[in-house]
């Protein structure tokens, strides 16, 4: 398998895309791969949305899904050049003006645009490691080649279960910690619920208390199809030491207004076969803070709006 799989960063990207256009005929017209979950998701997000409009956004997220999973394979055997010129970061001073501070930062992604690119670009821009928290492949091999490939420009993937450890003996050393953290959390997972796309929706907890132990800004990462093999990065700040009591569901309310904000802007975009939406709100057993329903549109830097 190994071999096989690293034959395939060796194809030219047009021929890839080609055979990501193949695959996404097969998964969408062919195999209907969780269209239901996802039509149904899009229903409900986009009630105003006439049929044909939520069919294209479905059509254009199973488009997406097989350009990002060939175009992975290209960007594991790119230069470092060659995935600058198509990875573009419109806010790199955000990154650099921690590092001059020597802050450690934490990214808050999400299944967006190419997301297997945004590690591989991030560190061939910038000089800091990048570690991203990741789930372990079950197949041994498969996550051997990809914690080597992916961390080629630095960095490494940590298990999730190992995360805490890595902060602990980390802690006083400069660097990026990356989390992908639009995934749904399981039922018995400690979470903060929201309204996000017109449902109740359960996200992680936990990035407010990460940053206020590391003392380290928090970034939500959006990434922009700018046409196909084409991104923009942009940068919002979620919150930016010094802290003297951060709230930690605050954080988390305002990486799901971001992460709205740019579904809203590019629908396809966005993963809809993650099966975002996987059980209900229980009914609450005491009274539940309340946040504001946005923040501001564009959040660059100590907590203003651009």
């Amino acid at each position: 398998m190994r071999l096989f799989l690293k034959a395939l960063t060796r194809i030219p990207l047009p021929i890839l895309h080609a055979m990501g256009t193949a695959a996404y005929l097969f998964f969408f017209h062919v195999l209907r791969w969780r269209r239901d979950y996802a039509e149904a998701d899009v229903a409900r997000a986009f009630p105003e949305k006439s049929p044909s409009e939520r069919a294209a956004i479905v059509r254009g997220c199973y488009r997406n899904m097989a350009d990002t999973i060939v175009e992975a394979f290209w960007g594991f055997g790119a230069s470092a050049e060659a995935i600058k010129a198509r990875v573009r970061f419109a806010d790199p001073e955000l990154i650099q003006r921690a590092i001059d501070r020597r802050q450690t930062i934490l990214l808050l992604a999400a299944h967006q645009g190419n997301w297997e690119w945004l590690l591989l670009g991030a560190g061939a821009s910038f000089p800091i490691p990048i570690d991203v928290v990741y789930q372990p492949q079950r197949l041994a091999s498969l996550d051997k080649f990809l914690r080597e490939v992916r961390c080629r420009f630095g960095g490494k993937l940590i298990p999730r279960k190992e995360f805490v450890y890595e902060l602990l003996s980390n802690g006083g050393t400069p660097r990026a910690y990356a989390i992908i953290a639009d995934q749904t959390p399981r039922k018995d997972d400690p979470k903060h619920w929201t309204r996000f796309l017109r449902q109740d929706t359960a996200f992680f907890v936990g990035a407010g208390k990460i940053a206020h132990f590391l003392e380290s800004p928090v970034y939500f990462v959006s990434m922009e199809r700018e046409r196909r093999g084409h991104y923009t990065v942009r940068l919002d700040v979620l919150a930016e030491p010094p802290y003297d009591d951060l709230d930690d569901a605050l954080v988390v309310e305002r990486y799901a207004r971001c992460l709205e904000r740019t579904i809203l802007d590019s629908p396809s975009d966005w993963l809809w076969l993650q099966k975002k939406w996987k059980y209900a709100k229980p009914a609450p057993e005491e009274e539940q803070k309340s946040y504001p329903d946005a923040v501001p549109a564009r959040v660059r830097s100590e907590g203003r709006a651009a």
